[in-house]
């Protein structure tokens, strides 16, 4: 069958019977440079480029699915966020996003920091070079072995989410006739508007210690006591996905409260105040987050008001983007396998991924944007949902989107905005293959993460 013989399915969101959807955009071609990474655009044919590559030479190399990460695109973020901090401050890049010895080395030479949450994570660090006193170790439930590792390699800080884990560091640390500086990660109270399951500052959740009762206050006595741990500072996040900064500011005041009574308490007043990361990234054009410069100032200002306000000196600050930073720089490729049209509903368009490689949507209700990148359409809008190929009907890629009418099989769809958590929680269901990550820059791509092969699923299958 042609591309232009498909039937259609809706062609306007008014006849639709259920829900509310915002009309098509009037050019499906054009790209909304706010989710894309910066070197991505369109050729002569309109076909998708990034890093002057275009995508049907980069799948006819690499094969689909697989994500496209923009180098350059990764390096200036990285840049922007360590320039708007400046020399007073840190910059922690968060590990859980996305990690991968290239992202390490590219790290230590825009000069981050990097904050890791398991012994994989910090193994990965250590192997391609990160200098330990960079490294910062998360984590609500370090097993004694990561902690004995991450104390012998030297992190410059371990952040200490209970009372146990408070007594485990000390105690290793002091085997290991060394004092380890650790900050406490406490909750402050905050609800932050986002997704349950990514709100982490507010009481009922399994990360810090609490503000509320006195039970933070308690664990910066206990770790004050203890001659194998240097406290350093006090550690708070919020959430992820964040647009409105008022959250930091209350949280930046609660924490600045725990300062003074420190400080009134045992007199000593800590040097160091980390409020964490989860600033958003635009995933649609809906989405509208704010630069890096936008972001330093304001923790700063507000930083240094409640400080001012307490009698207190102002800590170094620090920071976690993860996804700020690689969120935006990276797309994943799709190929097109079938094309259902639902009279009256919408259209099915199938790709050879899926929740494997994306389960954001279905774990987080996440929206995505898509685009067809191997050509452009004339052909009219209609309503499509985007799904993947495992057999789970909560297998979608992208829930509503306008997609050209005469979409085929072997067309190519590009999601955008796919460098954080995709690869990093990506899985093997229905022993589906993980798909690589391949790194574009300057006119050259290369594998930085190479694609799951049919062998290194059966190597861990020894029964």
């Amino acid at each position: 069958m042609s591309r232009s013989a498909h039937p259609a399915g809706p062609r306007h969101a008014d006849v639709l019977p259920e829900g509310h959807y915002s009309a098509p955009p009037a050019d499906l071609n054009a790209l909304d440079a706010k989710v894309w990474a910066q070197t991505v655009g369109r050729d002569e044919h309109g076909v998708l480029t990034v890093g002057g590559i275009d995508v049907k030479r980069l799948a006819e190399e690499f094969g689909t699915p697989a994500y496209f990460l923009d180098e350059d695109d990764f390096r200036a973020r990285a840049r922007a966020w360590r320039t708007a901090f400046g020399d007073d401050a840190d910059v922690f890049y968060a590990g859980k996003a996305f990690l991968s010895r290239a992202v390490v080395r590219w790290l230590h030479e825009e000069g981050l920091n990097l904050d890791v949450c398991s012994g994989g994570e910090l193994a990965t660090a250590l192997s391609a070079g990160m200098p330990a006193e960079r490294i910062a170790f998360h984590g609500n439930n370090k097993s004694t072995g990561e902690i004995r590792r991450a104390v012998e390699a030297g992190v410059g800080r371990i952040v200490l989410d209970s009372f146990q884990e408070i007594v485990r560091v000390a105690h290793i640390a002091q085997e290991l006739g060394t004092r380890q500086r650790v900050q406490i990660r406490i909750t402050v109270g905050v609800e932050a508007h986002t997704h349950e399951f990514i709100a982490t500052a507010h009481e009922d959740q399994k990360f810090g210690i609490p503000l509320a009762g006195g039970q933070a206050a308690e664990a910066v006595r206990r770790a004050l006591t203890l001659d194998g741990l240097e406290l350093i500072g006090i550690h708070s996040h919020i959430g992820s996905q964040i647009f409105d900064m008022s959250g930091f500011e209350v949280a930046a005041h609660r924490v600045v409260g725990l300062l003074r009574d420190i400080r009134d308490e045992h007199g000593v007043e800590l040097p160091e105040i980390d409020l964490g990361g989860g600033l958003g990234i635009a995933y649609t054009s809906d989405d509208d987050p704010r630069e890096p410069h936008e972001i330093a100032k304001a923790l700063t200002e507000i930083v240094t008001r409640e400080c001012e306000s307490a009698r207190l000196r102002t800590p170094r600050i620090s920071v976690e983007p993860g996804r700020a930073i690689v969120g935006p720089t990276a797309f994943t490729l799709y190929e097109v396998g079938t094309v259902k049209p639902l009279d009256g509903l919408r259209t099915y368009v199938s790709v050879d991924g899926g929740m494997s490689d994306n389960i954001r949507t279905a774990l987080y209700d996440a929206e995505y944007s898509v685009s067809l990148v191997s050509r452009v359409s004339d052909a009219e809008p209609v309503l499509c949902r985007v799904v993947g190929k495992h057999c789970e009907s909560g297998d979608i890629v992208v829930k509503d989107a306008f997609l050209p009418g005469d979409l085929a099989p072997g067309d190519l769809l590009a999601v955008p905005a796919t460098g954080a958590y995709c690869r990093s929680m990506a899985s093997n269901y229905n022993h589906v293959l993980r798909p690589p990550v391949v790194a574009v820059r300057d006119g050259e791509a290369r594998v930085i993460v190479r694609r799951e092969t049919e062998e290194d699923l059966l190597r861990l299958d020894v029964g």
